[in-house]
């Protein structure tokens, strides 16, 4: 019997160093999706996603520039969701963090293949004259997972805090599970850092080359959006789609126009709340389980915070999450090569 599962596709950040290679490891049968895209890539006079999956080393300013990194995690994360095997799993819904959106919106069929890469690689080129501020990680649960309600509300007060002071310009980007990622301008990136008590010689960190995105900062870039791209290029999708709001857009009732104006309009300027779209996904379609689109798997702690956030299938922290994805996996990684074999179409050899 078929076992029900949504989707989850990964955003910017998810092709790192150990991912090189992965779409010649996993997806040298998809020739035909991938030559689209190369030559879209070309036609742009951008490097061709296979020259760059291909190269003997990891460069973090090649491939984690955003005109290239959100291009490589689209064509990577669409062929992964086409393997995924229809005899044994019926998606019934899609979601995806930040730039997954869009690969989200790929998946369930609202943009056809000429259309997904249109905007992927439109919106992933935004930033190649120079990131609009930047974003900050900052933990808001505890070591083990927990909700930590006086962190977050601290974060709260020092974020109007550093609003009030000249020039600087902060607020919240993603919520993500245990994790809020924090989008300011220069000024107060740097007065955050400053300001942030350091946890474990790793947080507040700064994510490189990413933008304020998810802010009122990126106004500018949602007005030259929606000057690049029609409206034409949406339509309704095919299977549920849950947004940065927990919004659901169903086949039937999704008004494409809209569709369009929620991606590059709130999307852009507003934060994107992935905790909210995990919630609605295991609530609202009640899955039998989770699986994320690779490259990479590094949504799987937030989408586990969340998971023991909501006390999910009875777990109570991280060390229950762990044992569960150990005894039975309720998420399912396609970067993840243990993961992998249980999601692929089995050959017929």
């Amino acid at each position: 019997m078929k076992q029900t599962a949504v989707v989850i596709c990964p955003g910017r950040g998810s092709y790192n160093r150990e991912e090189l290679g992965y779409l010649a490891r996993h997806h040298a049968d998809k020739m035909a999706f991938i030559a689209d895209v190369d030559g879209y890539r070309r036609r742009c006079g951008q490097m061709a996603i296979t020259e760059l999956d291909g190269l003997s080393r990891y460069s973090p300013s090649q491939h984690g520039a955003g005109e290239n990194a959100s291009v490589l995690i689209y064509a990577c994360a669409l062929a992964d969701f086409a393997d995924i095997d229809p005899d044994r799993y019926e998606i019934v819904a899609v979601t995806g963090n930040s730039m997954g959106w869009y690969l989200a919106l790929a998946a369930a069929g609202a943009l056809d293949r000429q259309a997904a890469i249109t905007l992927v690689n439109t919106m992933g080129s935004m930033m190649q004259d120079g990131p609009i501020g930047g974003q900050l990680v900052y933990p808001v649960a505890d070591e083990t997972w927990r909700p930590d309600p006086a962190t977050k509300a601290g974060l709260v007060a020092l974020i109007d805090k550093v609003n009030r002071l000249p020039d600087c310009r902060a607020y919240l980007s993603i919520d993500l599970g245990g994790q809020w990622v924090i989008g300011a301008n220069a000024a107060g990136i740097e007065t955050l850092k400053h300001a942030l008590p350091p946890i474990a010689d790793r947080y507040p960190m700064q994510l490189a080359r990413h933008a304020a995105f998810h802010t009122p900062l990126l106004e500018p870039v949602a007005q030259r959006a929606r000057a690049l791209l029609s409206p034409g290029l949406f339509g309704r999708p095919e299977l549920p789609l849950i947004d940065g709001r927990g919004h659901i857009w169903q086949p039937l009732a999704t008004d494409a126009l809209a569709l369009y104006e929620y991606t590059l309009g709130h999307q852009v300027v507003a934060p994107f709340n992935f905790s909210a779209a995990v919630e609605v996904a295991i609530k609202e379609f009640a899955p039998d389980r989770l699986i994320l689109l690779g490259p990479g798997s590094s949504l799987g702690a937030p989408i586990g915070q969340e998971l023991v956030k909501q006390r999910w299938l009875g777990l109570q922290d991280k060390v229950g999450f762990k044992q569960r994805q150990t005894d039975d996996p309720f998420l399912l990684s396609m970067g993840l090569e243990a993961d992998r074999q249980l999601l692929v179409r089995r050959s017929d050899g």
